[in-house]
């Protein structure tokens, strides 16, 4: 358990431009905070304690805004940034070297038993807002673009976006077929309008001759 948390620890200095020393670290980081709550909150979960495995992950919910079920499995040198409204759910795991953003959440579909949440896999990249719900696995080093809403397979070194979620590059490489248009709601409209007053044309027209 400890070497994981040095292990978290060195990571927040490898991902965090921002963090200048371990003391600021220690004190003031919630994702760290929420870590190393979980870490003893899972070990009392595996040993059996599972009404205090709880209530510490109620207390670090309450703390630091950040929900890690104690029945997750979570690998080592995992960051989480920032970290308010990360959830994370029972059957999930979380491989090694993975970094998380605000607002993340590894849940459910609702309609799964067993195995109801995500496998990330190390290296996973998941940026703020992104939702990844359901039973399967995120490959090694995808990433997870922000506000996404992933719903299945990602395979690894591919980058996801959008909703729902989609590939659009693997291993760097955009994919060919992947259309960039955006739909234009007020040029949708002007075209039913102008095709609408063409049919009115022809309407006049006809009854005219």
């Amino acid at each position: 358990m400890f070497s994981k948390i040095h292990k978290d620890l060195a990571s927040i200095f490898k991902h965090d431009p921002a963090a200048r020393n371990k003391f600021e670290v220690i004190l003031t980081y919630s994702g760290f905070h929420a870590l190393v709550m979980y870490r003893f909150a899972h070990f009392m979960h595996i040993h059996g304690y599972k009404l205090i495995a709880r209530i510490v992950s109620q207390l670090a919910k309450f703390l630091t805004g950040i929900e890690i079920h104690p029945g997750a499995k979570i690998g080592y040198g995992v960051f989480i940034d920032h970290g308010e409204g990360v959830v994370i759910g029972e059957t999930a795991v979380v491989g090694n070297n993975v970094v998380m953003y605000q607002g993340v959440t590894l849940g459910g579909t609702g309609k799964d038993k067993g195995k109801r949440h995500p496998t990330i896999e190390d290296g996973v990249m998941i940026s703020a807002g992104a939702k990844i719900l359901g039973p399967f696995t995120v490959g090694k080093n995808a990433k997870i673009g922000a506000g996404s809403i992933v719903l299945k397979e990602v395979p690894a070194n591919a980058t996801v976006v959008g909703v729902p979620g989609r590939v659009v590059k693997i291993n760097g490489v955009r994919l060919d077929d992947l259309d960039q248009s955006l739909p234009d709601p007020i040029m949708d409209e002007l075209g039913k309008i102008n095709k609408r007053i063409d049919e009115l044309k022809k309407l006049i027209e006809k009854n005219n001759d």
